[in-house]
């Protein structure tokens, strides 16, 4: 039995006719019917029952065209998988991630991969978790770092670690040597933070921390990226509070982390993608980028 013995009698089971068939297959009548012969001979079963009027399925042809429907939609698939593989081995690789991500670290992985998919180009888009979120969904990003809550029964969602909050304050503020004397210069002090419509939840938190610490903040800056934030800090215009992670990256910048005591808020980092996408420098990517969180 040869894959053409297949295609022939899911041909005819599909125009029960066979010179519609032959034509549709691109052959003679007489060839198309001898090769159901021999796939009946071979089966030790009729297919088919053949009169003048009319070609019809026995109950065997009915249950051996199901089977067969399944193996050509199973080629199909295994075709448009391969050609996923080989795409994703020579294309494309497009990954979102928010501003305060420890980028050395995503430098170091596709440094890495390079070596793995030398002809896979990546491109990076510093986009909110919130437009990340959409373009996951509608195919325009491969993966997403961003921060939680990730609300897509899309997106399979994994998380990276868990990052408490700093205040973040320009060098040379004297010290502090409670909490308490903290929130009262905090509650002072102009605050600058990301615009609520550009991070809803990041404001959130923000707000939490410091209702926690018995204060509402008075925000006179907003920017859209961490960069921002920090600098207008280190020029002294104001105060923050901000992921810790982020002292590992800006820590050449002119300003003071200080740990949050018994304030238990923290944000998830997670990675986003769909599980459906077969892109093979994808895979490596999560694997590798997880591995070293």
């Amino acid at each position: 039995m040869e894959l053409r013995h297949l295609l022939y009698f899911k041909t005819v089971a599909q125009e029960l006719h066979f010179g519609n068939a032959a034509a549709k297959l691109f052959i003679s009548q007489p060839p198309l019917s001898r090769q159901i012969k021999e796939l009946e001979d071979e089966l030790g079963v009729m297919l088919f029952t053949r009169t003048n009027k009319r070609v019809t399925l026995t109950d065997a042809g009915k249950y051996f065209k199901d089977e067969v429907d399944a193996i050509f939609a199973r080629l199909d698939e295994s075709k448009s998988m391969v050609k996923q593989i080989h795409k994703s081995e020579s294309g494309e690789l497009k990954i979102g991630y928010i501003s305060s991500v420890y980028q050395q670290h995503l430098a170091d992985v596709l440094m890495a991969m390079r070596d793995v998919f030398p002809h896979v180009k990546t491109n990076l888009f510093e986009i909110p978790t919130l437009t990340q979120v959409k373009a996951l969904e509608q195919g325009n990003l491969d993966v997403g770092i961003l921060r939680a809550p990730i609300h897509s029964n899309q997106l399979t969602v994994q998380t990276l670690f868990f990052d408490p909050f700093m205040v973040v304050i320009p060098n040379g503020t004297p010290a502090f040597t409670t909490q308490n004397q903290l929130a009262v210069h905090l509650k002072q002090s102009p605050f600058i933070f990301f615009s609520k419509d550009f991070a809803p939840r990041y404001n959130d938190k923000l707000l939490e921390i410091c209702q926690r610490m018995g204060f509402t903040p008075t925000i006179v800056h907003e920017a859209n990226n961490v960069h921002s934030i920090l600098q207008l800090i280190e020029a002294g215009l104001g105060v923050s509070i901000l992921p810790s992670s982020l002292k590992q990256q800006y820590g050449y910048l002119k300003v003071t982390f200080i740990p949050l005591e018994n304030i238990p808020v923290n944000t998830e980092v997670v990675l986003a993608y769909k599980p459906t996408n077969q892109n093979a420098a994808l895979k490596w990517f999560i694997e590798h980028y997880q591995e070293g969180r």
